[in-house]
């Protein structure tokens, strides 16, 4: 089955740029395209794309409150939000982060790196821009916190509390299958399990909560 794209951007030609794009994979296919946040969510309620391509700023219902529309409805739980912007802030990936999104690229990105954030996006793994990822970090990370919040991750085990700091080290499951010398089948299964026990929605949500709590320290600065 080929990934099924929406398009939200408030440009006509931005969004017909990224169908060509999209519609040239074998394995993609453009379902929609939206001008507005309102729009995108209506379209993926009716829909059910498996990505949706989301612009931040648009007239009337901007992309964020779209994002937050999509993740809210239940019936949606298996959409998953690429943010794109012309912007290279912090502020959008984590309002983008917060309200649900799985990933964030700038609209400048290499058409080939794009199409790997789709199909990253659609496989069920987060996905950030270079260079944002220290930056979100340090946003999302509550201060000076030394320990883990263990009435967050009580009902965790340890397996899957390993598996969530190596999600929130940035290893993709193919890695930590590697790292710890287990099937890929387990590690689905684990990531799976842990975001079912912390209520997220996906691994963006769970980096950002290993981060927040504890389980994971923030990176050196410089390394």
């Amino acid at each position: 089955m080929p990934v099924r794209v929406l398009i939200a951007d408030d440009q006509s030609l931005v969004r017909a740029g990224f169908r060509v794009l999209v519609e040239s994979e074998d394995d993609m296919e453009v379902v929609g395209e939206a001008g507005d946040g309102a729009t995108a969510a209506a379209l993926a309620e009716r829909l059910r794309p498996d990505v949706v391509l989301m612009d931040v700023q648009m007239p009337g219902t901007d992309g964020i409150e779209g994002i937050r529309r999509i993740t809210a409805n239940p019936e949606l739980s298996a959409v998953r939000v690429l943010i794109l912007t012309t912007f290279d802030t912090e502020e959008y990936a984590v309002a983008g982060i917060t309200a649900g999104a799985s990933g964030f690229l700038l609209k400048n990105t290499a058409p080939a790196q794009l199409l790997h954030g789709i199909r990253v996006v659609a496989g069920g793994e987060e996905l950030l821009a270079p260079g944002l990822t220290r930056r979100l970090i340090a946003r999302l990370v509550t201060p000076a916190r030394a320990t883990v919040d263990d009435t967050v991750f009580a009902e965790l085990t340890a397996r899957e509390r390993e598996v969530v700091a190596l999600v929130a080290e940035g290893l993709s499951n193919a890695e930590i299958t590697a790292r710890l010398f287990i099937s890929m089948a387990t590690t689905k299964t684990h990531v799976s399990r842990a975001l079912g026990k912390l209520g997220a929605r996906d691994r963006a949500q769970l980096v950002a909560m290993a981060y927040q709590h504890g389980l994971v320290s923030p990176p050196e600065p410089g390394r």
